[in-house]
């Protein structure tokens, strides 16, 4: 079963177990918008002992990009559940790639419900 991760997992991948585990035994995907938040964040001086996390993410998880129907469908959860724009890019577009396990530290995702949809919280340890 795919694994779709938040921008958040890759915050936190270097020092959860859980995050750990996914990583290595899943098959993964994120999405393009994913990238955005990750660049953003490596321009303002994030990440400085991961400085190729861009190019690694890419080499190793397959990026999903945002589709017509994903960005319409963002609208929708955004609209039903208050979740912020990008993560709502976000999680349409693992949806819109057929994934039903989202990994995130963002507990704001869990306001998203739908059967066959599992979102798992991971600690911020």
């Amino acid at each position: 079963m795919i694994a779709g991760l938040d921008s958040s997992f890759f915050f936190i991948l270097d020092s959860n177990e859980e995050a750990q585990m996914v990583w290595k035994e899943r098959e993964l995907i994120t999405s393009a918008v994913v990238l955005y938040e990750i660049q953003k964040k490596v321009l303002k001086g994030g990440f400085t002992k991961w400085k190729t996390i861009v190019e690694d993410i890419q080499k190793a998880v397959d990026v999903v990009p945002l589709t017509p129907d994903a960005a319409l469908q963002a609208g929708q959860i955004t609209h039903g559940t208050g979740l912020h724009g990008f993560d709502s890019l976000i999680l349409a577009s693992l949806l819109d790639a057929g994934c039903t396990d989202i990994y995130t530290v963002d507990e704001h995702f869990s306001a998203y419900k739908k059967k066959g949809v599992t979102i798992h919280l991971l600690g911020k340890s």
